[in-house]
């Protein structure tokens, strides 16, 4: 009986080379699994292609609403942004990629799973350290790392001497990954730093800003302990919240960077990405945070985000580090309660105004007008005792 391998596959180039490589280098029986997180896909022709390769059969699994509920906004809630700038969107969906992945592969009885990532990639770490987390005792097989083939050229053209059809039009297509939550853009022109994006060919879902309506839109984003709940009043659930608010900040042009960045495996990386509910929701959040949060508390949780946001990139979702960061979070989401008003407007996110019955706000202590429970001269003694440090050096080095 043949052994079998698990495929994390998407019909690209990449897995499309894998199949016909695997049956023409092993003697294995190919699963092919397409993992649904909310990208485009027609599902079925990308099984007619996986079976037409070669494939002895093929799941199709649908973990977008896990994806937002368990992965994408406990996140959001911990603000985790990637060297303050990249939110994250291909990251963060790699873990439950995998976790699928072992799902099947223990269900079909696979010794292997086979992804697709590159050797210079972030990938294939991701993909990797998932699996090892669930499934130590599982082989995995990474083509990029073994076979001869050395570019994408290469690829297509192992493609046509197996007399399968290209994945996309030869010589027009940019590497993208595509979830809900973004799309990113990285190859071809973008390779070269000081090349300016073609941004009217190159965006999938953001408009171009020199097309973005001249009038602004004011929207309305409710929060219960740090998730959103409702949009403009009306409640959703989180893939469906997603989902508007991608066609809303599309509309306006929110939500899209061109980042140079830090990859894991040393090199750096130029790409495009495009997150115009993410970045709307991060803001958002981050706002009501500021209204909810006593100081220590939001200095600390921001401290924390910076880790937060490396280990997902790094692929330490399932890991007790993770694990800890998320248990602070949510103890200080508990009070993160609350409505925030943003207008939309050529690519800006402009507040519009902050409500929650659990802010920490106090008008009577903060106005400038006359009040009855601030003493002003306390503040002298406090400057006093937190300023001495700063007198005694003074004096000593002043002799």
């Amino acid at each position: 009986m043949k052994e079998k391998v698990v495929l994390a596959y998407s019909g690209g180039l990449d897995t499309s080379v894998i199949i016909p490589w695997l049956k023409e280098n092993y003697d294995f029986e190919v699963i092919a699994v397409s993992v649904n997180v909310g990208q485009k896909d027609d599902f079925e022709a990308v099984a007619k292609k996986a079976k037409e390769s070669g494939a002895s059969k093929f799941f199709a699994i649908d973990k977008t609403k896990e994806l937002v509920d368990d992965y994408i906004f406990p996140m959001i809630k911990a603000g985790a942004k990637y060297e303050n700038e990249y939110l994250l969107g291909t990251s963060i969906a790699r873990p439950i990629i995998a976790k699928a992945l072992v799902d099947v592969a223990k269900a079909e009885g696979a010794n292997y799973i086979v992804h697709g990532a590159t050797g210079k990639g972030n990938d294939q770490v991701r993909f990797e350290l998932g699996i090892k987390a669930l499934a130590p005792n599982i082989k995995i097989i990474a083509p990029w790392r073994i076979w001869n083939i050395k570019s994408r050229k290469q690829e297509i053209e192992y493609l046509k001497e197996k007399g399968i059809e290209l994945p996309f039009k030869e010589n027009s297509s940019y590497s993208r990954d595509e979830n809900l939550f973004h799309i990113s853009h990285e190859g071809l022109d973008l390779e070269n730093p000081s090349n300016t994006p073609d941004y009217k060919n190159l965006l999938q879902w953001v408009t171009p800003l020199e097309e973005t309506p001249d009038q602004g839109e004011i929207i309305q984003i409710d929060f219960e302990q740090g998730i959103p709940t409702k949009l403009n009043g009306e409640k959703l659930n989180g893939v469906e919240l997603i989902k508007k608010l991608n066609e809303i900040g599309g509309k306006h042009g929110v939500g899209v960077i061109d980042l140079v960045e830090n990859r894991l495996v040393g090199m750096k990386s130029r790409g495009v990405y495009e997150t115009p509910g993410g970045t709307i929701l991060y803001f958002a959040h981050q706002e009501l945070e500021r209204l909810c949060l006593d100081r220590e508390t939001f200095q600390a949780k921001a401290n924390l985000s910076n880790y937060m946001a490396k280990l997902i990139y790094n692929g330490q979702w399932f890991t007790t580090y993770r694990e800890a960061i998320s248990a602070f979070v949510d103890v200080s989401q508990k009070y993160v309660t609350g409505s925030v008003k943003l207008k939309l407007y050529k690519g800006n996110m402009i507040l519009q105004g902050l409500d929650s019955e659990y802010s920490l706000y106090s008008e009577d202590f903060s106005t400038f007008d006359e009040d009855e429970v601030y003493n002003q001269k306390d503040a002298e003694g406090f400057i006093n005792l937190f300023g001495l440090p700063i007198k005694i050096q003074a004096l000593l080095r002043n002799k």
